[in-house]
């Protein structure tokens, strides 16, 4: 049995690192065209946040709506190929428009796009992982977006909601925040009931939450409320809280900064590292073996820090950057799991190495640590 943990709006105010996701409907003009006002109001929150210390990653809808406006498009197709042509197309528009807004308040924005297979391929996910890092730490905004352009029927998300959940996975987010043009979960669709109650607070979890959210999609966008709790389940997994919530509620951000009850927050059901260790430990296969010392077995359970390659004196398996693998002691007895910043022969030419010694032994350094601590879990 789970722990069971409970949580309040009041709590928002604690976090730091958020990931938005605005709908298509609050960045166009009835999906005909971009709102440039809106996309400048977005910008004006935003930056504020930033002020206030938070760190954020922007997943934006509004590319193929763009697209189908600078084609002339009255209808949004449903051809996989025609929506990739649109994407490309108002993927430009997007960009520019959240550039010159950001510019003004003197933030650095930075465009990513990303497909399904990123996020489910280990090496990919610890590239993006790393990359969002580094731009969070250089108080970059990344601006988010499926790469329609490429994606197939197979590896794309669907729907921005779930991409924004992934990335609130990448980056293990305090908070995921899906705006939408509804004031949140309500226990019936408010659209056709008008007795329809707002679900303020809820396990995300919840298996009841299906029946509420329904499966009716917005006219403009791929996901309906189903997929905003789908995602609030999938930010769950690593301990993230999702609030659902009006982005025609103004300055909505704010209030949620501030603790403010706005639209409906979905909980997790375990603490970050409960759920990341459910993740690491039970979900994927381990590809190899690191046999470690004493010295980095204390290091790792006692205090907590990542696994550095001198305290590894032996390498089993063939895995490459990315793949998980058990940190062993010597009698045979596993340690921890983690995601190898190298792979089996890197790892074999720079074990027992002082962390300064990787970029002259191979010739390059894609990470001081073998394993990071956040990509680590203790047994």
């Amino acid at each position: 049995m789970s722990e069971k943990l409970n949580f309040s709006a009041k709590d928002l105010t604690e976090t730091k690192r958020w990931v938005i996701k605005v709908g298509s409907s609050l960045v166009t003009d009835n999906g005909k065209s971009l709102n440039l006002t809106a996309i400048k109001q977005w910008a004006d929150q935003l930056s504020e946040l930033k002020a206030l210390g938070k760190e954020l990653v922007l997943v934006s809808s509004g590319s193929v709506a763009e697209g189908m406006r600078r084609l002339e498009w009255k209808q949004r197709p449903n051809a996989l190929h025609e929506l990739q042509a649109a994407a490309a197309v108002g993927q430009m528009g997007l960009i520019q428009a959240y550039e010159s807004s950001f510019q003004k308040h003197d933030i650095k924005t930075a465009q990513i796009l990303l497909t399904h297979d990123n996020v489910k391929n280990r090496q990919q996910y610890l590239n993006a992982k790393s990359t969002l890092r580094t731009l969070l730490r250089y108080g970059v905004l990344p601006v988010i977006n499926e790469n329609d352009t490429i994606a197939t029927d197979e590896i794309r998300f669907g729907d921005n909601d779930n991409l924004a959940a992934m990335v609130a996975n990448i980056i293990e987010a305090d908070l995921l925040i899906i705006l939408t043009d509804q004031s949140g979960l309500f226990d019936k669709d408010p659209r056709v009931n008008k007795d329809a109650q707002l679900i303020t607070c809820a396990n995300a979890n919840d298996p009841d939450l299906d029946n509420m959210a329904g499966d009716t999609a917005g006219k403009f966008g791929r996901g309906g409320m189903i997929t905003k709790v789908q995602a609030a389940r999938r930010a769950a997994r690593s301990g993230t809280m999702t609030v659902i919530a009006s982005g025609h509620d103004e300055l909505v951000l704010q209030k949620i900064a501030q603790g403010d009850s706005i639209g409906t927050l979905l909980t997790p059901d375990r603490k970050p590292m409960a759920a990341r260790k459910q993740w690491l430990a039970g979900q994927l296969q381990v590809k190899g073996k690191l046999i470690i010392d004493d010295g980095a077995i204390d290091v790792l359970k006692k205090k907590g820090k990542s696994l550095l390659p001198v305290g590894v004196s032996a390498v089993e398996g063939n895995f490459q950057r990315g793949d998980l693998v058990a940190c062993v002691s010597q009698s045979g007895k596993e340690i921890a799991r983690g995601l190898v910043n190298y792979n089996n022969h890197e790892s074999e030419r720079i074990m027992g190495q002082a962390t300064k010694a990787i970029e002259s032994i191979l010739g390059y350094i894609d990470e001081p640590e073998l394993i990071h601590r956040d990509d680590l879990v203790v047994l």
